[in-house]
């Protein structure tokens, strides 16, 4: 959750306007309420401000206020609880805060009640009802309230999927909708058992909300894995009557929300049978037939998976691609999302996550993107002023646009649009200005840029003539008001409004004269929220107005002492009425020029498509240019084609963190030669990060983006798919190893000779033994049958001989500079230190140096030497005889030593006790040392017991 200032939280907090029966009543009532499901908070909307009661109270009070003292208990005399209810009041800024964050970070579901329709809602016995309701899929009743103040900086996608089985195959439907773009997606395929495709349409589309058909008997196993892989992906599931998931309307309902593309034609998307069902339950719960304004907005396509790589969930967490809004720390470079984030607007910030989650697999798009990052990198200037003259007053055009189709707009955003299109022909005089080396580059940015924003200045040159020609652009700043002379009944309030202005300004200065003071500087005459039009004289004059029946003091404040005037009261209310007065005579006509420039919503969506990817595009360019070490266009080939060759490759996200001096590594694999890298080596010494960076250079690489490298070439490659870290799921009924052999499973099915496979640590979930036999055969089946790009980081050293069987596996390493300790270790013994130098190497490391890293972190040093001996006594390195290690006892041989040492303590425990008097430790050893002397024979003919002796 977001930290909320200390200004908003220290603000007064709104007390419950309840007596004690109210109260009383009210507890009852939420008694009664039906069960909250996890995963929801409910408020109470009070008119001023939000109630939250119960758990959602403690919710508020940790996450918001960050105490309980906030709490209060009413119903205190409930028979519930003696204590009382927890409740928390909120305001309504506040609350705006606390909702976009349990919509969006935390993923929860939320229902507002409100008051009965005639009822006060503060009062006794107030009846409530749920009067709004949102998920994080859909926003549409809660969006005015959350987005007044900022803009929707991610999508809010749902989606519907209906699975059926056929023959002993699963076809799956899957509807998706974007009531943000007006889109609508659907597509329809057959699927495995690990739903691996419908994943990757979850991650490429970035779904927020899925609905599944009720599993109300619990029998339908389809549906319980299905849940399972869209949970993974941080997708909230929601369960709908399977009666909802008929396509028996469909293709009405459709006619309705289809723009005019589709006029008199039947879209050949209604042939897909399942994802028209999945569309009819997605239609219902988002309710969008009833929602008239967006009748005639939306288009339909088909999704084609194959259009872009495919990621998994796995791979999306394994290379850190978006933020995780729960996780504090780190900053906004954490993730490759916030790193690349330099966009100046929120439509380019909801592109660039679409972009991250979509990356390219055509080559020609590729180039394209690349080329015109490269001008910008190349062109400073340019993308500098764009950025800050141009992109920095862009408004989100899609939600003004849902404005207008809501009839929810206003003047304010009519010249919130009109400002913003007066800035294209700048910016399409500086996209002119760029002169790239590549002279096909310089049409390629007038065809995809310039010459839409011309067409779109051209098209919205009557909106701006509109504007001026009806709305008063010279009036105050805040102040959005129609020009007088549009009738002559405004012109005469406009001229009665000023007069009164006028009037107050006089009385401003007889005030100033009269008590002797500047009114510029000690005397303010203000439009105060609650006393209106009245005046503010600094503390330090104060004074002076005291016993001074002129003047009527109206509060005290820290800024100073607001008062009035007889005059000035009479001024102010006579400003008021005659507002409210030209309010009422112009609302008909600014409900014309509303109306009129409504129309312009599908030009300006338009726009906005093409202001986001400018500003994307700038972004990349921008972040290539500015980072600690700029970064490099990579070279690209057709799948299948080409080989990984990068050299200083380097982390992107870890070299910004601060103090942090990253250690650059070139990395190569080829066809033939070294597809499958085994990569071995000390824990902490950088295998992770290494394999990873490799997959977040190859994504950058397909978003158009520039890479941190000193040199680049990469294919194209048609999925990333990744098993990193072993996160439990016990929660969900999945252990560690089982979620790591779903994942694996999964990449197994889903991974083509184009795609490349990112593995760290396969097989720590279970023993040892079963472990390593599945590493070798996962590895094995990989490089001889998949034959992809793969990389493969284990602390399994025995599978660096898997390159003796294929040719085409190669052995690298982590490195660690071992060397003797300057102290001669503990105990006299010669002990060595590790020196991580975070460098990779040919060959093989055959230790983890797990126990060196355990020092590192400060173990006790009773057990790091406890876990050295166990170490030793555990190692078998094949010849028995290296010096300072166990070697492995037959069982005979530990039974008869295991017997002679309890033999000898025994026999040394009897001696001491039959001396009948208390022995000083001294004595003690003396005994032990005459028992051990007749025991010296025994001790030398058991190898065990040698062996012992020899660890001690």
């Amino acid at each position: 959750m977001p930290m909320y200032s200390s200004e908003s939280t220290s603000a007064p907090k709104p007390a419950f306007d309840m007596d004690n029966d109210a109260e009383i009543q009210f507890c009852r009532f939420v008694e009664k309420m039906p069960l909250k499901p996890d995963g929801m908070v409910r408020l109470f909307d009070r008119g001023d401000y939000f109630s939250a009661h119960g758990a959602d109270a403690l919710l508020v009070a940790d996450e918001v206020y960050k105490t309980t003292n906030v709490l209060k208990y009413l119903g205190r005399a409930s028979s519930s609880t003696s204590k009382g209810l927890p409740s928390v009041t909120i305001s309504k800024n506040l609350t705006k805060n606390f909702l976009r964050e349990c919509l969006t970070a935390r993923q929860m579901r939320v229902e507002i009640y409100e008051p009965e329709e005639g009822q006060a809602g503060r009062k006794n016995n107030a009846r409530w009802l749920l009067g709004k309701t949102a998920s994080p899929g859909n926003i549409s009743q809660l969006e005015d309230l959350l987005f007044t103040d900022s803009d929707m900086v991610s999508d809010a996608v749902s989606m519907a999927i209906k699975i059926s089985m056929k023959e002993g195959s699963r076809i799956v439907g899957c509807a998706v909708v974007d009531v943000q773009s007006k889109i609508i997606q659907v597509s329809e395929f057959v699927e495995d058992e690990n739903y691996g495709n419908t994943e990757s349409l979850l991650i490429q589309l970035g779904v927020k909300e899925c609905l599944l058909p009720a599993n109300e008997k619990g029998t339908d196993h389809e549906l319980v894995k299905l849940r399972t892989v869209i949970e993974r992906c941080q997708v909230i599931v929601t369960e709908r009557k399977p009666a909802d998931f008929v396509a028996k309307s469909v293709d009405q309902d459709l006619k309705r929300l289809l723009d005019e593309s589709t006029a008199g034609a039947t879209p050949p998307e209604l042939d897909l049978k399942h994802a028209m069902s999945a569309l009819a339950a997605l239609l219902i719960y988002l309710s969008l037939l009833s929602d008239l304004s967006l009748h005639g907005q939306f288009r339909l396509r088909k999704y084609d998976l194959s259009q872009f790589m495919r990621l998994d969930a796995s791979a999306l967490k394994a290379l850190s691609l978006m933020p995780n809004p729960l996780e504090g720390g780190g900053g906004r470079n954490m993730s490759v999302y916030g790193l690349l984030d330099k966009c100046k607007t929120s439509q380019g910030k909801r592109l660039l996550g679409r972009w991250l989650k979509q990356p390219l697999v055509n080559l020609h798009e590729i180039t394209k993107r690349q080329n015109v990052v490269e001008a910008f990198v190349d062109d400073s200037m340019s993308r500098q002023a764009i950025q800050s003259d141009v992109l920095n007053l862009m408004p989100d055009f899609h939600r003004i646009s849902k404005k207008f189709h809501r009839k929810a707009a206003g003047l304010e955003d009519i010249v919130r649009i009109y400002q913003a299109i007066a800035k294209i022909p700048k910016l399409i005089t500086l996209l002119k200005g760029i002169e790239p080396y590549n002279p096909d580059t310089k049409a390629l940015i007038d065809e995809i840029y310039i010459q839409p924003l011309e067409e779109k200045n051209d098209q919205l040159a009557k909106y701006q003539d509109l504007v001026e020609e009806t709305i008063d652009l010279e009036s105050n700043p805040h102040d959005y008001v129609l020009l007088p002379t549009l009738d002559n009944r405004l012109q005469e309030f406009r001229d009665e409004i000023q007069a009164t202005v006028d009037e107050m300004d006089k009385e401003h200065r007889r005030v100033g004269k009269d008590l002797g003071i500047e009114i510029d500087k000690k005397v303010h005459l203000e439009n105060h929220p609650v006393y209106k039009y009245s005046l503010r004289i600094t503390k330090a004059e104060a004074g002076l107005l005291r016993g001074n029946k002129d003047y009527i003091e109206l509060s005290t404040q820290k800024s100073g002492t607001i008062f009035t005037t007889r005059n000035l009261k009479r001024y102010s209310e006579t400003f008021e009425d005659l507002t409210k007065q030209y309010i009422r005579e112009s609302n008909h006509l600014v409900r014309e020029i509303v109306k009129i420039a409504s129309s312009y919503t599908g030009v300006l969506e338009e726009l906005d498509g093409v202001i986001a990817a400018i500003d994307v595009i700038i972004s990349f360019a921008h972040v290539a240019a500015n980072a600690s070490i700029p970064y490099i266009r990579p070279r690209l080939s057709e799948k299948g084609r080409g080989d990984v060759v990068l050299k200083g490759a380097r982390h992107p996200c870890l070299e910004e963190q601060p103090d942090v001096h990253f250690i650059a590594n070139d990395h190569e694999m080829r066809k033939d030669e070294s597809e499958f890298i085994i990569l071995t080596g000390p824990n902490m010494g950088g295998k992770s990060t290494y394999i990873r960076q490799i997959g977040v250079i190859a994504l950058m690489a397909q978003i158009g983006s520039f890479v941190p490298a000193d040199d680049a070439e990469l294919p194209v490659f048609d999925c990333i798919l990744a098993r990193v870290g072993a996160g439990d799921s016990q929660l969900k009924g999945v252990s560690t190893f089982m979620a790591e052999m779903l994942e694996t499973a999964t990449i197994l099915r889903a991974a083509t000779p184009n795609s490349l496979i990112i593995i760290d640590e396969l097989g720590r979930g279970t023993s040892t033994y079963d472990g390593f036999g599945l590493a070798w055969a996962i590895s094995e089946h990989i490089a001889s049958k998949i034959r992809c790009f793969c990389l493969f980081a284990t602390h399994f050293h025995e599978l660096t001989t898997l390159d003796q069987s294929l040719s085409h596996v190669k052995n690298l390493h982590v490195v660690a500079h071992v060397q003797p300790r300057a102290d001669g270790g503990s105990d006299g013994k010669v002990e060595n230190e590790i020196t991580l130098l975070y460098q990779v190497k040919e060959g093989i490391c055959d230790q983890s140096f797990g126990i060196h890293v355990a020092e590192l972190a400060e173990f006790p040093e009773s057990v790091v030497k406890l876990a050295k001996r166990k170490a030793e006594e555990l190692e078998d390195f094949g010849d028995g005889a290296s010096e300072g290690v166990l070697t492995k006892f037959s069982k005979t041989d530990s039974d008869d030593g295991t017997r002679l040492v309890k033999s000898f303590l025994d026999e040394w425990k009897a001696k001491v006790e039959s001396r009948g008097e208390e022995l000083t430790e001294e004595q003690q050893v003396e005994e032990l040392r005459k028992v051990a002397q007749e025991y010296r024979e025994r001790f030398e003919g058991n190898p065990w017991v040698q062996g012992l002796l020899e660890a001690f």
